[in-house]
């Protein structure tokens, strides 16, 4: 198989995301932010707002229903009146129509009782303090050896400071929420990574069991982790639909993502290398700083990655947070390993340029045998693999290791050209799912699995691991996914998705296959049906025969940049990534996936930024217009290859993630091909062209 199985419905306009569920008698909701940082709300006069025609209610810290399930702070949708950050919601007006409802927003008058507020994340904040653990629940500090002697006593040593800004998802398709309640029973149509995870968390909230909620996601628009989890507008939706008795639509605003649907916090990292003339690593140290909101803690994992990438006996990495009066961070696209990487990767090109060492040679001599702080084996290492068909394929060879030194153009632009390196890696891990697989005497076949597909063509591997295992044509298979009712599954994130689903998917279906095959292909009339749950199977791979080893997808990244001697604009004519990431199910698919991460990574490199005004609380840009990402101009030849890889662990179907590992590592490849055409090290993200004119002599 290699089209999309869903690409005919995209195409044509059959496939049909959230807000698009045709619902008679359906209102709408529209959010009122907060306009102020930090504070409480003293009053609410929705007198304007209730006299536009149309309107039914307003909702607001006064008259909403109590939520019995508020654990989530930010899913505690006005039970309170306080004010954790600008743009939370401070009340909602529902309306028969989503223009009444947007104009009547604009009627409300919110009074504010005003605090001062801090948003400026800086070094030596006097609140920063040692979080538990970190994203999702790793420990928060490691040592080994003696860092501070070995890294003194070092005869090459790179210090460095680098820091990437905050960055927000922004799928194609915004977050958006219908609720339906029939008599207790609560249905929820939502652009969510995971159905049943939402289900059980709305449940809570609403203090219901959780078959009282069903969660429907049959198309959803991009997520990049930003909805891995349920956000305000499905509990503004659920709650608007409960009050007023009819369907409720509610679609967050591109604006309103800025605050309400997550984003990466900005990072403050410190790398120290420690090695000898050869360039082998005797000290490594990476400390990272970060924020958090005042309402709820998320600490990216940063300096994670470093504990397994490169072996050095002396090391240690930390993690730091502050609480500011900012929206609440929370996962994007490859949380931890795309920041710190950045970081590692970059101080690993300077300590190459130190030592007089070609970048890529320097990191198959820092390659370790084992894990370097566990000593585990690995269950499948392939980055030296990697790095040499990289190098290969992308003309590595004869690399003129001088910064600055390559130009070309014409008379109208004078380009200085370079080329850089980085590793990418992300854990590779599977999490419990369920499916069942039914036939009927006609020989159709039915895979059911509450899996979610967000534009990553997860039907159709999905339908390629079932095809084979039951040995008949995918034609002949009808694939559910994207339904709270059906099996439970794993959410499509943290690059999970497809070895979770597989091995549930692959599990039922050798069951179902059994079965027939024990009836000689005989099928009773009323059919047969398998079930498989793997929660046995993943907890053996921490407490039973594979446990005790570290899994992890890696890669390599290239990059050739062209720098305007003149002007400083950046463009990359070339990326490539290599890549060993188990068995790849789905090849077309796969590909995609890699560029669009490798892409996402180009635009971190060289464009995305969020940018906090200090005075409001708020970031200004906040829409695409101000928010820059990579368009169709600033990708040019860009390719992804993998290389054949074995990964025992991780079910039948041997899968890594693929979602996340592309875009680790190409902003750092990108910045040192910079550094390598101009001899100008940015260490702060995005590379404008502003950063390397001051630089530029």
């Amino acid at each position: 198989m290699t089209g999309r199985v869903d690409g005919p419905d995209k195409v044509t306009g059959r496939a049909r995301y959230a807000f698009e569920y045709p619902l008679d008698g359906a209102a709408y909701a529209w959010a009122v932010p907060s306009v102020i940082a930090r504070g409480t709300i003293r009053s609410v006069d929705a007198t304007g707002a209730l006299a536009v025609p149309g309107v039914l209610a307003v909702i607001t810290p006064d008259n909403a229903p109590r939520l019995p399930g508020t654990d989530d702070p930010e899913l505690a949708l006005f039970q309170s009146r306080a004010v954790a950050y600008r743009g939370q919601y401070a009340a909602a007006v529902v309306a028969a129509s989503a223009e009444a409802a947007r104009a009547a927003a604009g009627r409300v008058v919110i009074e504010y009782d005003q605090a001062a507020h801090d948003v400026t994340l800086t070094p030596d904040h006097p609140r920063l303090y040692k979080p538990d653990f970190v994203n999702p629940r790793h420990e928060t500090d490691t040592a080994s050896g003696d860092f501070d002697g070995a890294f003194a006593a070092a005869a090459v040593r790179v210090d460095a400071t680098y820091r990437t800004p905050a960055e927000h998802n922004h799928p194609m398709e915004p977050h958006a929420t219908v609720a339906v309640w029939e008599g207790g029973t609560l249905t929820v149509y939502d652009a969510t990574q995971g159905p049943s995870r939402t289900a059980a968390q709305v449940a809570a909230v609403f203090g219901l069991e959780p078959g009282q909620v069903r969660v429907i996601a049959e198309h959803v628009g991009g997520g990049f982790g930003a909805k891995g989890m349920p956000r305000a507008n499905v509990i503004l939706a659920a709650m608007a639909a409960r009050i007023t008795g009819r369907p409720v639509k509610c679609a967050v605003t591109r604006s309103q993502m800025f605050a309400v649907t997550g984003h990466r916090a900005p990072s403050i990292q410190r790398v120290r290398l420690g090695a000898g003339p050869d360039g082998r690593l005797t000290a490594l140290c990476h400390d990272v700083i970060d924020q958090t909101s005042t309402l709820k803690e998320f600490t990216e994992q940063s300096a994670v990655a470093t504990r397994h990438m490169y072996a050095a006996p002396h090391r240690r990495t930390t993690h730091r947070v502050v609480r500011l009066d900012v929206p609440t961070p929370s996962w994007m696209r490859a949380p931890g390993e795309c920041p710190g990487m950045f970081a590692l990767e970059s101080a690993m090109d300077e300590l190459a340029a130190a030592c007089g060492i070609d970048p890529v040679e320097l990191r198959l001599r820092n390659e370790p045998a084992v894990h370097p702080e566990t000593g585990q084996p690995f269950s499948s290492r392939h980055l030296t693999a990697c790095l040499r068909e990289g190098a290969a394929r992308f003309g590595w060879a004869g690399r003129d290791p001088a910064p600055g030194g390559r130009r070309a153009g014409n008379a109208h632009r004078r380009w200085l050209t370079g080329t850089g390196v980085a590793a990418s890696t992300y854990p590779a891990r599977a999490m419990p799912s369920q499916a069942r697989v039914t036939v009927s005497p006609s020989g159709r076949y039915q895979v059911l699995i509450a899996a979610a597909d967000i534009g990553t063509g997860a039907r159709t591997a999905l339908l390629v691991v079932a095809a084979e295992t039951l040995g008949v044509p995918a034609a002949a298979i009808d694939l559910r996914i994207g339904d709270s009712a059906l099996p439970p599954a794993m959410i499509a994130g943290g690059s999970m998705g497809t070895a979770s689903w597989t091995w549930a998917v692959i599990k039922a279906c050798r069951a179902l296959r059994d079965q027939v095959r024990a009836r000689d292909g005989a099928v009773p009339p009323g059919g047969l049906s398998a079930h498989a749950d793997t929660t046995t199977d993943i907890g053996a791979l921490a407490s039973g025969p594979l446990a005790g080893r570290a899994r992890y997808a890696f890669g390599a990244q290239f990059a050739e940049v062209r720098v305007d001697a003149d002007t400083g604009e950046v463009r990359v004519p070339r990326l490539l990534g290599v890549f060993a990431a188990g068995r790849i199910v789905s090849p077309a698919q796969a590909r995609s996936q890699l560029i669009g991460g490798m892409t996402m990574g180009l635009s971190m490199a060289l464009h995305e930024e969020s940018a906090m005004d200090p005075q409001f609380g708020d970031y200004p840009n906040h829409d695409l217009a101000g928010y820059h990402i990579a368009a169709h101009a600033d990708v040019q030849d860009i390719d992804a290859v993998w290389i054949d890889e074995e990964e025992p662990d991780l079910g039948p179907a041997g899968a890594k993630g693929i979602g996340e590992v592309g875009i680790v590592g190409t902003a750092a490849a990108i910045a040192s091909a910079v550094y390598h055409a101009t001899g100008i090290r940015v260490r702060d993200l995005p590379i404008r062209l502003d950063k390397l004119l001051r630089g530029n002599p």
